[in-house]
């Protein structure tokens, strides 16, 4: 396959595997000692590797794409894939001593000056952390917190590899500042509360990419550092997002204790608590226990009608939980026990209604996209194959860095009730079958293990 990876290594005349090695090392050795991990100088790769890598037939290993990330100024994703017009150019005069205002194509100098000033953006915060030797000054924190809730608003409604490198480089500062002890007590608790909702977000990013184990992981880091820093609201978010994982991850049973115990952390009167008992509901749905299912969810819209708005609320995005989400909740509670109940599918449509006409700071892709297919769910309950067809196509004009794992188990779900009852032999059923196949076939990337 063609590669931008490849395109640049042919523009700077390295094809041969001696002259790329010797490249990657100077490399490797100039960034150990730029962030201090002499493992980076070590690195090393067979010439098998090497074209592997060209050709984007294997993703490096983590070290290593940090690395190429520096050599080239690209993410690793970027290098692998085919280039976009005017890239290859570009950087090959670039790599060749001509002046980076060479023309090619508007849009090609406007994303080279868009790497650069983001490369040296985060150049100049590792720097300013670093500069302040004994403290963490305010502007370090202000940046900071910034950043956590400029990505937590944008973690619904953007595509992962928008924001995921952005969310790994605070987490990384967190704990960086986090271990050197530099904090008064004040920041330290600010920092442990910084640190629970990157690496709550973090959870969320290893659950969308189909990494149930690196989400727990990365959970129970947030659990640990919002209880550092004694914040019981963030506590009981992270229990949610437990409770979330599990659920995706068919442990259902589970994820109605982690929501249980999430209502035990404290006196929650902020959106957590609709989040939590809307949790349960799902959860005992899928159990197939009516009782539980119903009262989780008369419980969910009593919170909700009493809810105050707490820190998490005001930070908004992913940390808050909005009516819209609640009603996609509720309808797919209603929709996943065994029988659907009545309301079922007027619910899901009224999630959909909701997403479509809500405020942007509401809006997320995928839970309108759960919504979808909860609506497609319950029409085919009734036989109405058209109206589930109408109902899913928002979803299969998703882009791949859009499916994420939720989503693509909510579509496999409209596939499973395709196949089931009087409507598993009709030709249109079964076309919607396949392009459904086709759709999870392509869900967004796995996170590296």
């Amino acid at each position: 396959m063609r590669t931008l990876l490849r395109e640049l290594v042919n523009g700077r005349n390295w094809q041969s595997y001696s002259t790329f090695r010797t490249k990657f090392r100077r490399a490797a050795q100039e960034l150990a000692e730029r962030e201090g991990d002499p493992r980076l100088a070590t690195l090393t790769f067979s010439e098998s590797t090497y074209e592997r890598w060209l050709s984007g037939r294997v993703r490096p290993v983590p070290d290593a794409r940090r690395v190429l990330v520096h050599m080239f100024g690209y993410d690793i994703e970027t290098l692998l894939a085919p280039p976009q017009d005017g890239e290859t150019a570009l950087h090959s005069a670039s790599a060749a001593g001509a002046p980076t205002t060479l023309r090619t194509e508007p849009g090609a100098d406007v994303r080279e000056m868009g790497r650069q000033a983001a490369m040296a953006a985060s150049r100049a915060l590792r720097f300013a952390v670093t500069a302040e030797s004994n403290t963490v000054g305010d502007e370090t924190m202000d940046h900071l917190r910034e950043e956590v809730t400029r990505i937590a608003a944008q973690y619904p409604r953007v595509p992962l590899h928008q924001i995921l490198g952005d969310l790994v480089e605070v987490q990384d500062l967190v704990f960086r500042l986090l271990e050197s002890g530099r904090g008064t007590p004040a920041q330290s608790r600010d920092l442990n509360l910084l640190a629970s909702m990157a690496s709550g977000m973090l959870a969320k990013a290893g659950h969308d990419l189909g990494d149930p184990k690196s989400a727990m992981a990365q959970a129970r880091a947030a659990y640990v550092c919002a209880d550092t820093a004694g914040h019981p609201q963030m506590r009981a978010w992270t229990r949610g997002l437990q409770s979330l994982v599990c659920y995706w991850a068919g442990r259902p049973a589970e994820a109605v204790t982690y929501a249980q115990r999430g209502r035990t952390e404290g006196q929650l009167q902020g959106t957590i608590a609709v989040w939590l008992h809307s949790l349960e509901a799902r959860a005992h749905a899928v159990l197939n226990d009516r009782e539980s299912t119903l009262r989780a969810i008369a419980q969910a819209v009593e919170a909700d009608e009493l809810a105050v708005e707490d820190e998490l609320d005001r930070i908004g995005g992913i940390l808050t939980f909005p009516r819209p989400r609640r009603m996609y909740y509720t309808a797919e509670a209603e929709v996943l026990l065994a029988e659907h109940l009545p309301q079922a599918e007027q619910h899901a449509q009224d999630a959909v209604t909701a997403y479509r006409n809500a405020r942007p700071e509401e809006w997320a892709f995928g839970d309108e996209a759960g919504a979808c297919t909860n609506l497609a769910i319950a029409r085919l309950d009734r036989e109405e194959l058209e109206g589930a067809a109408e109902a899913l196509r928002p979803v299969l004009d998703l882009e791949v860095g859009q499916r994420n794992a939720g989503i693509v188990l909510s579509a496999r779900r409209v596939a499973d009730a395709l196949g089931r009852g009087p409507l598993a032999e009709a030709h249109a059923a079964r076309d919607l079958r396949s392009e459904i196949e086709v759709f999870t076939a392509s869900p967004t990337p796995a996170l590296p293990r």
